[in-house]
């Protein structure tokens, strides 16, 4: 039950912190939504800022936090700290190496990148093609300053340190919002400006971390073993893990190059409706995922299978009892939300009913979005690598099949949808494959009933008030409250955790 307590405060850290992240990200979308809405500048730069986002999932915070965390916390736990910083600074080494390469690459040939992520603007706009490949130019280096914060906030967690980490999208929040307004006094070109916020904020990101690990004693002047054993074990684990750990973002990037076929804007309500929906998917289902891989790492010995069994259940249970009725009221809510928050300026009425409409296909897999990590963190604890890719390549298939079935039917809207239907897939599988090594592991009970049949309930309370209009978005704190009253109620098992850890950060705040 300790290292249960250990993974919710943990979580709760992370998510207090990426919650100022998110607010702080939608004051930014906000000022976006009114000074692009869903135009042609909006469109290009998102497919432009798409380019970065996705290797930082596949060379960043997906593969490298999952293979070289668990390798670090082992080789610490073995042989020392500095055993273990060697191998950080040599994993920098490698990063600066092949992301350097690759960035070079895409400054030379921009066009190429642009081409390949959306080629239906050459085809239709060869303006918001130029546009695009500019863009993408200035935006492509934050890879090499982002995949360095990804290797500090391993090192850090691996440490038990979760706040600095979770802070550092703030900066690039921070850093988007100036730059947003101050193209707008100066009556500049807004994505132009932006582009150039993301490659600031990168290097902002990176500069946050360096202060906290200096304190725990690491420094990047030191010894480096590019080819040591530890080196060559998160080589190995990482290549089929960059797939693997990262099919979210892939179906995202496809979504994009086939939203790139569809009428003007549709690239914009993707972008919108996954802002809202990555709310309380950062906040706690990634937040639950962060927290739980050291644990996970820690427990991966053959004897102590049941505590990981145990560990793993019930983060599960945590992600599920706050992101199940989270997505209830998303969907309950989708359009007086979409209109309260983006409905002003150059954000027509079109574009927020198609973006309230894409945002309804997403929250469908949150629940399953949001436990992916968690699984994910499970085999590569385990050194489980092979899995996790097979399942991946299969979602991707089932991802672009039923999207470009459904996008010639729904539009942007099918694309969403297949997201959330790939994610299901993925999470089933992640699952079921998961009993080879632990055997029977998680079952349906009562705490998971209460907490599906309590979301349902908030999803037609939602439904039926959304006929008061953007009033119905003031009942929010009201259904939350409700929730956890019946979840304590009920005696579900998270709701009790839950009031726990906040009564002893209660306790220790008056103290």
């Amino acid at each position: 039950m300790s290292t249960n307590r250990t993974i919710a405060r943990n979580a709760s850290i992370v998510s207090g912190a990426t919650m100022l992240s998110r607010g702080l990200g939608l004051v930014r979308d906000l000022i976006m939504a009114y000074t692009l809405g869903a135009s042609v500048l909006a469109d290009a730069f998102f497919v432009a800022f798409r380019v970065p986002n996705l290797l930082r999932s596949l060379f960043a915070e997906g593969s490298l936090t999952m293979a070289f965390v668990p390798t670090f916390v082992r080789l610490r736990q073995e042989q020392g700290d500095r055993a273990a910083f060697v191998l950080a600074r040599s994993i920098q080494f490698w990063l600066v190496v092949i992301l350097g390469i690759l960035t070079l690459l895409v400054l030379l040939f921009p066009k190429a990148v642009t081409l390949l992520i959306a080629s239906g603007f050459a085809a239709k706009r060869p303006d918001m093609f130029e546009l695009t490949a500019s863009l993408v130019q200035i935006c492509f280096p934050y890879i090499l300053f982002i995949s360095g914060v990804a290797l500090c906030m391993g090192v850090l967690n691996s440490m038990g340190h979760f706040l600095v980490p979770a802070l550092a999208p703030c900066i690039l929040n921070i850093v988007l919002i100036a730059a947003s307004l101050l193209a707008i006094a100066v009556g500049g070109n807004v994505a132009v400006y932006l582009a150039w916020g993301v490659l600031v904020a990168g290097l902002g990101q990176w500069l946050l971390q360096q202060p906290i690990l200096r304190a725990k004693g690491f420094s990047w002047a030191g010894p480096v073993e590019p080819l040591s054993p530890g080196v060559r074990r998160i080589g190995v684990l990482m290549l089929p893990t960059i797939l693997g750990s990262a099919v979210y973002q892939i179906n995202i990037l496809i979504g994009t190059g086939m939203a790139s076929f569809l009428p003007e804007g549709s690239v914009s309500y993707l972008y919108y409706a996954d802002r809202l929906f990555q709310f309380p998917l950062g906040v706690f289902g990634v937040a639950v995922g962060v927290a739980t891989l050291p644990s996970l790492s820690s427990l991966a010995a053959p004897e102590r299978r049941e505590e990981f069994r145990d560990t793993l259940a019930s983060s599960l249970g945590l992600t599920l009892f706050v992101n199940l009725p989270a997505a209830a009221g998303l969907a309950g809510l989708s359009l007086p939300l979409v209109e309260l928050l983006f409905g002003r300026g150059q954000f027509s009425e079109t574009a927020v009913h198609g973006t309230a409409l894409a945002l309804l296909g997403y929250v469908i897999g949150l629940p399953a979005f949001s436990s992916v990590r968690s699984l994910a963190s499970a085999y590569y604890a385990l050194g489980d690598t092979r899995t996790p890719v097979r399942v991946a390549m299969g979602c991707l298939v089932v991802y672009v099949a039923t999207g470009f079935v459904s996008m010639q039917y729904l539009g942007h809207v099918g694309l969403a949808l297949a997201s959330s239907m790939s994610a299901w897939v993925n999470v089933l599988l992640l699952g079921y494959f998961l009993r080879r090594h632990l055997g029977p592991w998680f079952r349906v009970g009562r705490d998971l009933l209460a907490s599906l049949g309590l979301s349902f309930a908030l999803l037609a309370g939602c439904w039926a008030s959304t006929g008061l209009g953007r009033v119905s978005l003031l009942l929010i704190p009201l259904w939350a409250a409700a929730y956890m009253a019946l979840g304590l109620g009920l005696g579900v098992s998270q709701a009790r955790l839950f009031a726990d850890v906040l009564g002893r950060r209660l306790g220790r705040g008056k103290a």
